[in-house]
């Protein structure tokens, strides 16, 4: 081999090791000055809602954390896909980020086709709150208990109805696994959220629904709306008397919403390992924990790779209630 060529390779070699540092080194650059500007915050529902609720609340003090503004964007659409999309085939540079939720983990089975992938077009980055669902019935019904629940639909020609915000979404889920779990004729009932479902409860129209606790929190409270069991595997500070469905004969059963924060994929590590010190430090602030606890949410502290096992075992466990449900997309 000729010095000559013996220097071309050489040159050839160094200019290729270059080629391969350049991007990791300017993604590095970016990360070290990241964030210069707003950070874009897409939740995939309307305004009001318990997901837009908690967003909020966390965005303001993640803002105060990160040294730049963290702005809500609702993108709602087809149980949260939208916003998901959206999120998923955005730059990955740290200035859009996405509440992910037990909505995504259920759509992977739910829905024939996504234009996105749960699992790989996201970098998790920690959960922000879980918050269980209540199982309620209307106050003039025999049913005080689980066991009066499960003797009121086996005695019953047509069983029993529940309502739910939807198809597919985790209020009418919880009741499919219950039904799996107590083998009873359950007439699901659709509606288009939860505020149409309470109604109809609160007027008879059906009988039961496994509804979020804040929406239905209220009306129990008042008395409009009886709390069977609670679908936690604790009970709830808020609901100190109602028993979980597990402790009601049902071990194991354990349901929760749930809320966290993802980005897409590629965003640099050290980018989300910044977001992830910050959201802790935010759920750990006593008042924050309080808010998110009058809001019966329980503050979910914890690390991205904490979440990304999270996310596979919920997507996996939905997809086996979705396919022995037969649940649809609407």
């Amino acid at each position: 081999m000729t010095s000559h060529t013996a220097s071309r390779r050489r040159l050839w070699a160094c200019a290729f090791a270059l080629a391969l540092f350049l991007p990791f080194a300017q993604a590095q650059a970016q990360a070290a000055n990241w964030p210069a500007r707003p950070i874009k915050l897409v939740v995939g529902y309307a305004p009001g809602g318990a997901t837009d609720v908690v967003a909020r609340l966390v965005a303001v003090k993640l803002g105060e954390q990160l040294g730049q503004p963290v702005v809500v964007d609702n993108r709602s659409g087809a149980n949260s896909n939208v916003g998901a999309e959206a999120v998923a085939h955005a730059p990955a540079d740290g200035y859009t980020l996405y509440v992910f939720t037990i909505a995504n983990t259920i759509n992977a089975s739910l829905y024939d086709k996504l234009g996105y992938d749960p699992q790989k077009d996201f970098e998790p980055i920690g959960l922000i709150a879980k918050i269980p669902n209540i199982l309620v019935v209307n106050p003039k019904l025999p049913i005080k208990t689980v066991a009066d629940y499960v003797r009121f639909a086996k005695e019953s020609p047509n069983g029993v109805t529940f309502a739910s915000s939807g198809s597919g979404s985790s209020i009418h889920l919880s009741g499919e696994m219950f039904k799996m779990y107590a083998k009873l004729n359950m007439l699901h009932v659709p509606y288009r959220g939860s505020a149409p479902a309470v109604t109809d409860l609160l007027g008879g129209q059906v009988q039961s629904m496994f509804d979020n606790t804040p929406s239905s929190l209220p009306h129990v409270k008042a008395g409009r709306l009886r709390a069977i069991a609670i679908t936690s595997a604790q009970r709830s500070p808020l609901l100190p008397d109602a028993p979980t469905v597990a402790e009601s004969g049902y071990p194991g059963f354990d349901v929760q919403s749930w809320f966290s924060l993802a980005a897409p994929t590629g965003t640099p590590r050290p980018v989300t390992a910044r977001v992830n010190a910050a959201l802790n430090q935010v759920l750990a602030a006593p008042e924050m924990r309080q808010r998110l606890l009058d809001l019966a949410a329980t503050p979910e502290p914890g690390t991205p790779e904490q979440l990304r096992s999270f996310i596979a075992a919920e997507t996996r466990r939905w997809h086996e209630v979705v396919k022995q449900s037969g649940a649809k997309a609407e």
